[in-house]
């Protein structure tokens, strides 16, 4: 019997949302987009007319009865108030990562959600991608042996002097910066591979807090750029399971430097830029007759590897909800992430290792075989 899709309203029309609106409408048959909304009212409509929903407003979102999940894809300082408004709404939410700026926000945002006994989900849900699935089996199979370190890393240019545009105004504000808005990719996706995190510390910084635009070209000519937010972390990881890791998360390099590796007692595996659905991932196994083994590319086991396959994490929302399971983007996870960015930087400022408060489920991994298309039934079963 086919299941009737739940009624979804995304809040915040701004330039993520067409990848969301896209996906959620046309890839998965359990949701149902009823409109959009955004402060600005010009970019609501120019999303309504694209992918003929409605043109709605916050308060006509939260007050609709039918809709049962918020995606929230405003920027990240809006996202706590939001987000909050659609618990208090009685919405399930799925947001754009992070849930808030501060710690104690985050924080009331999951015990809200925990006390109105509603779901809080959280991106990035590229973990649910084919790539770091099909890595997560080959960890869970024992194919690298047991799992004893890890390393994330990504460095990435987030200039705000480029001659066409005045660049992410987001990452200059609070909630904004690399350690916020790539750092949950790469945190999401240890957690995915490994399980939660005991302890945290490392160092954190803004460099070049004010800058001048120089180049001609912007049209902020002369302006100076006031840097509100840390752009620079270095982070030492102990995982709850014994393993210990590293994490490095930078915007003033160039180009962009995704690394991801987990070391094994048999074996190494080389992850997928977590930023990604897809591949590639690599295998070296350790063998006692070939002590120069190379790195092998595996077949990819699961499904939804094509593009940007945002919104995956709002469809597995849905079925967790139709179907009585956690789901797997789910809100422990997204603040857990949170807490390990602001302990690090915490004891930037006291020296202080930080003991994580909070603790996590690691999700669920997909069963191996599903096709994209098979989704929506296969998971029915889970």
């Amino acid at each position: 019997m086919k299941v009737p899709p739940l009624k979804i309203g995304l809040i915040g029309s701004g330039a993520i949302s067409g990848t969301y609106l896209n996906n959620m409408i046309n890839r998965f048959e359990i949701l149902d987009v009823v409109g959009c909304s955004d402060i600005i009212p010009e970019r609501s409509k120019k999303r309504s007319e694209e992918f003929n929903i409605r043109d709605m407003t916050n308060d006509e979102i939260l007050s609709d009865p039918e809709i049962k999940i918020v995606v929230n894809t405003t920027y990240p300082l809006s996202h706590y108030e939001v987000s909050k408004a659609a618990l208090l709404a009685g919405k399930n939410v799925h947001c754009e990562k992070m849930m808030a700026v501060t710690f104690e926000e985050g924080k009331e945002l999951v015990s809200l959600a925990k006390e109105k006994n509603l779901r809080i989900g959280m991106a990035p849900d590229t973990f649910m991608g084919g790539g770091l699935q099909t890595a997560r089996k080959l960890i869970d199979a024992g194919m690298i042996g047991e799992p004893y370190m890890a390393q994330a890393m990504v460095v990435r240019g987030y200039h705000h002097d480029t001659g066409s545009h005045t660049g992410f105004g987001f990452t200059q504000q609070p909630g904004g910066g690399i350690p916020f808005d790539m750092g949950g990719y790469y945190l999401h996706a240890l957690i995915h591979l490994l399980g939660p995190i005991a302890r945290a510390t490392g160092f954190a910084q803004c460099h070049n807090k004010a800058r001048t635009r120089k180049n001609p070209r912007n049209p902020l000519f002369g302006e100076t750029v006031e840097l509100d937010t840390i752009n620079e972390l270095v982070g030492s990881l102990e995982f709850a399971n014994g393993v210990l890791g590293s994490i490095t998360v930078v915007s003033e390099g160039f180009g962009e430097t995704p690394r991801l590796e987990i070391y094994g007692r048999d074996g190494v595996l080389i992850c997928p830029d977590p930023n990604t659905f897809g591949g590639p991932v690599l295998l070296k196994r350790k063998s006692l007759n070939d002590w120069s083994a190379e790195f092998v590319s595996m077949p990819l086991t699961h499904g939804f590897t094509d593009g940007c396959c945002r919104g995956i994490g709002v469809a597995d929302m849905a079925w967790g909800i139709v179907n009585n399971r956690p789901h797997r983007a789910h809100g422990d996870m997204g603040f857990h992430v949170f807490e390990v960015v602001h302990g690090i930087w915490e004891g930037t400022k006291t020296g202080k290792i930080h003991v994580m408060e909070s603790t996590c489920q690691q999700p669920a991994p997909f069963a191996a075989g599903y096709i994209e298309k098979g989704l929506d039934e296969y998971v029915l079963t889970l």
